[in-house]
């Protein structure tokens, strides 16, 4: 049997994560979720499966509960993070804490106690900052504009450099703009699922300007596939990839979409906040061309097809509820 650890198994990656651990055979799924509420995670999200799976209360900075949990794993995804660009600026230390300290702390209770684990970390396309190049990829540089994401790239040095000083088994994922069921009804957490909450509420969706700054989307069945096969590519020890979408869409064909697809909400378009124009990056296209080449993975899911599988969740929970 194979022993699975998921690190924040009760947001929203996470939560789709364990569903899809759970379909693999002869599995053992173990969460651990601190449930912060600053972070929104909740075991809601975890109702239907809670039976199935091994659940720990506990945060990431607390060694002693995470040399527990990490004892005996034969992989570990850890999915765990203070998420938040703006919350990173207002609180940087707890960003640092989570994000960095975290991080570096999971690494040396692998090494000391459990080194032959694969450790998959999921990191964030932003920690390059802005797009100096048409189409960026693992050479483009990194220059990142807020706290989150400078913490996050940080945080991928980590890995790569337990992996090159003590053969650590670990993988770095970038993501870019996922959506998905489970997602986090909060505009700090992830714009594509607050706007479908938006329109779901039958409430108005504001564009910061034009709204055309281009965006890849990922959804999150196709983020768990690749999660997953870089768990058992060999080829992917060691490396750093972007994992994003093919599909390139602005911000205001996203939010359009949503409106049409769901049939509530409508869009409106605001002046840009200053703190928000700061930290903005414009325009950016990303490539996982490379990890496509590693691994043979491709998104399945465009974003007209992942709308209408959330609607269906949603319209299953409404009914649901009115009958309760």
């Amino acid at each position: 049997m194979k022993k699975v650890l998921i690190i924040g198994g009760a947001g929203f990656l996470g939560a789709n994560l364990v569903r899809r651990s759970l379909t693999e055979p002869d599995v053992k799924v173990t969460v651990m979720d601190s449930l912060d509420s600053h972070l929104h995670a909740t075991t809601k999200n975890l109702k239907d499966v809670w039976e199935q799976i091994h659940f720990i209360r506990a945060d990431m900075r607390d060694e002693h509960a995470l040399a527990q949990a990490i004892q005996g794993q034969d992989v570990i995804f850890n999915c765990a993070a203070q998420t938040s660009h703006p919350l990173s600026i207002q609180f940087p230390l707890l960003d640092a804490e989570i994000n960095c300290l975290g991080n570096l702390k999971l690494l040396e209770a692998v090494r000391l106690l459990n080194p032959k684990a694969v450790i998959v970390f999921t990191s964030s396309s932003t920690v390059i900052g802005k797009a100096t190049t048409g189409i960026v990829d693992e050479e483009h540089g990194e220059r990142p504009l807020e706290i989150y994401s400078a913490n996050k790239g940080v945080a991928e040095k980590y890995y790569r450099i337990y992996h090159t000083l003590h053969d650590l088994k670990t993988v770095v994922l970038r993501f870019a703009n996922l959506y998905g069921p489970y997602g986090k009804g909060y505009p700090e957490f992830g714009f594509i699922n607050y706007f479908i909450h938006l329109a779901w509420s039958n409430e108005e969706i504001k564009i910061f300007g034009s709204g055309d700054q281009m965006r890849n989307v990922l959804y999150a069945e196709d983020a768990t596939d690749i999660l997953w096969k870089a768990a058992r590519e060999p080829k992917l020890i060691g490396e750093t990839c972007f994992a994003t979408g093919d599909q390139h869409l602005s911000v205001r064909q996203i939010a359009e979409s949503i409106v049409s697809v769901l049939g509530r909400g409508r869009v409106k378009h605001i002046e840009w906040p200053e703190e928000r124009r700061r930290i903005e990056i414009d325009h950016v296209t990303f490539s996982a061309a490379r990890l496509q080449s590693l691994t043979g993975w491709k998104p399945q899911v465009d974003f007209e097809e992942g709308l209408r599988r959330i609607k269906a969740v949603l319209e299953s929970k409404q009914g649901a509820a009115l009958k309760s």
